[in-house]
């Protein structure tokens, strides 16, 4: 057996619009219901964790783990422009206080894609004022949860909402080639990020800050090169450079593109490819911690999102495998990690690929809300009791 190190954290990540169900006031539940758009379903009551969180840490608990990433739901604490619902920040200081008394620590993400509807109405991340807004949010969340939280991330994976939003058109705002709009989303979101860690930090001393960022290991082929180094300028290093003051940058891969002269290339033929369309390749997690490494100077790393969407389990398994390898190689050559999430505990509401990508390490029956583990999940809870591979 492999030991990772002493404090090394093991736990699964979720988000609220994924897992918790009816989150009416924010603009993917209007995109889910919005014609024309390409989602294949809405989310509806998803997993109801909004109601079963308690059995859902318990369950955690006892399968090992000692860390749960779930974000909070911004449209419910401020459902309207400076109204605060103090039920709804009960109830997030209750899912830390339940994480605490079964021995998760629990890390809290402060915006998983989703904004409130008066947000979106008022301009959305294009406009430059709503970095305050969110600000405003975060030290208002951030000091009714205090130092029950373990970690905080302010944002998650904030260039794939400036990609699918304002570039490709597949998430709201659904914007297509909106350069424009797009660089401004970017601005944006990184001076919300430095405001929000700021209020975070001043409402919750000692708790460690830092956003998460969606990597993809970036390849050239016969002379991509130049392709290959744009797609990551443009989408991994203004937050890269952002995270670089941070406590920690959150980690976040799940495959690779190869780059030719004239963009991305789609797999090779016989490639194993995920329920996602995304190429099997685990290797990309260590190639990415590695680029995150260099590009900001050291930043301590917890990987906040890895694994695979696959109705094969043992498929699973290989690829958590094959990814933790990589991580012991990246700690051997004097990387600071400091744990691993895997995504997801359950499976859950896959934005607009619905509920068909089976991500979880829990099963659940959409008809009765039954969970049940997968054989993964016993077996990455004993490497994580084992803190070893």
């Amino acid at each position: 057996m492999q030991q990772f190190p002493e404090g090394f954290v093991w736990g699964t990540a979720t988000a609220a619009h994924q897992v918790e169900g009816g989150n009416w006031n924010n603009d993917w539940w209007e995109w889910e219901h919005r014609p024309g758009t390409p989602c294949a379903e809405p989310s509806g009551d998803a997993c109801d964790h909004w109601h079963r969180y308690p059995d859902d840490i318990r369950m955690l608990a006892d399968l090992g783990f000692e860390a749960y990433r779930f974000s909070v739901e911004w449209s419910r604490i401020e459902p309207e422009d400076g109204e605060f619902s103090n039920v709804a920040l009960d109830h997030y200081k209750a899912m830390c206080d339940t994480c605490r008394d079964h021995g998760i620590a629990p890390i809290v993400t402060f915006h998983h894609f989703t904004t409130p509807r008066w947000v979106a109405a008022a301009g959305g991340w294009a406009d430059p004022a709503t970095a305050d807004r969110f600000a405003r949010f975060a030290e208002k969340t951030a000091g009714h949860l205090g130092d029950r939280m373990g970690w905080a991330c302010t944002f998650n994976e904030p260039n794939w909402v400036v990609t699918n939003g304002w570039f490709i058109g597949i998430w709201p705002p659904g914007h297509s080639t909106d350069r424009d709009g797009g660089r401004r989303a970017t601005d944006t979101f990184i001076d919300a990020h430095h405001k929000s860690a700021a209020a975070i930090r001043a409402a919750a001393p000692g708790v460690p800050v830092g956003l998460t960022l969606s990597m993809t290991e970036a390849q050239a082929v016969d002379g991509g090169e130049s392709m290959r180094d744009r797609f990551t300028a443009n989408l991994e290093d203004p937050y890269l450079e952002a995270a670089r003051g941070d406590d920690f940058i959150g980690i976040q891969v799940y495959t690779r593109i190869r780059f030719g002269p004239d963009g991305p290339m789609p797999a090779e033929d016989g490639v194993r490819t995920t329920l996602m369309g995304y190429e099997f390749w685990p290797e990309a997690l260590a190639a990415c911690m590695r680029r995150a490494w260099d590009v900001t100077g050291g930043v301590p790393q917890l990987v906040t999102e890895n694994g695979i969407g696959t109705q094969n389990d043992a498929e699973r398994v290989e690829y958590v495998e094959r990814a933790l390898r990589g991580v012991q190689g990246c700690l051997a050559d004097g990387l600071d990690v400091r744990g691993y999430l895997y995504w997801s505990l359950l499976d859950n509401f896959e934005w607009v690929y619905g509920y068909e990508p089976t991500f979880g390490l829990v099963a659940v029956d959409r008809a009765t809300q039954v969970r049940t583990p997968k054989p993964s999940a016993s077996w990455l809870g004993g490497i994580a009791r084992a803190n070893a591979l």
